[in-house]
């Protein structure tokens, strides 16, 4: 868990390589509606576009139509879910966790970093401007496709999922830390220092 920008997938990626686990991403899945021009996608994009989170059915519909595909045989993580207490509290009745990690990063960071990203336009391949630049300024290294920013990437959106996570997301954590299952992470750091500090306060 953590506001959008903190590095949520970059850390999920590394664990699920590490582990042989199944990354299940709630953004990635609605990005393929949006892209393949499903009914779903034309709602979501209306949605995001706005700045607003996806309502709840929805999110909860998605994850749990996932999850019943079971091909997860050595456990999963999940990236941008759960969003809101309703989400939470269906989780914690469906399934069984390990462990929430929470990666804390400032708002003016997650700011820098959402501005900054791009999409190729082609193979999906995620760059940001901070850290990842292309060769070529705007083109994708690995396909040669434009790179764009999302479309929910604006000041505008950006200011909405802000305050939508400072009010609704993170006050989640609170069922959480009630089972003893959050991890604090400083994600400020380089990402293979924070994929460590994951590990060792894992115990794995």
């Amino acid at each position: 868990m953590g506001v959008q920008g903190c590095g949520k997938g970059t850390q999920a990626a590394k664990l699920v390589e590490a582990f042989d686990l199944v990354h299940i991403s709630v953004g990635d899945i609605f990005r393929w509606h949006i892209k393949n021009h499903t009914k779903l996608g034309a709602q979501v994009k209306r949605i995001v576009s706005s700045g607003n989170l996806v309502g709840d059915d929805v999110v909860e519909t998605i994850v749990h139509r996932r999850l019943d595909e079971h091909d997860w045989n050595y456990g999963f993580i999940l990236d941008g879910f759960p969003r809101s207490e309703s989400q939470a509290l269906f989780f914690l009745e469906t399934y069984d966790i390990d462990a929430v990690i929470h990666i804390e990063v400032p708002d003016e960071v997650v700011r820098q970093r959402v501005l900054s990203r791009r999409l190729c336009s082609g193979c999906g391949l995620d760059y940001n401007l901070i850290s990842h630049r292309p060769a070529v300024e705007d083109v994708c290294d690995v396909c040669g496709s434009p790179l764009r920013a999302r479309p929910d990437d604006t000041e505008e959106a950006l200011a909405g999922r802000l305050r939508d996570y400072h009010t609704k997301t993170k006050p989640v954590l609170s069922l959480f830390e009630r089972k003893e299952l959050v991890l604090d992470i400083d994600g400020t750091a380089k990402p293979d220092a924070i994929h460590q500090e994951i590990r060792t306060r894992l115990g794995c």
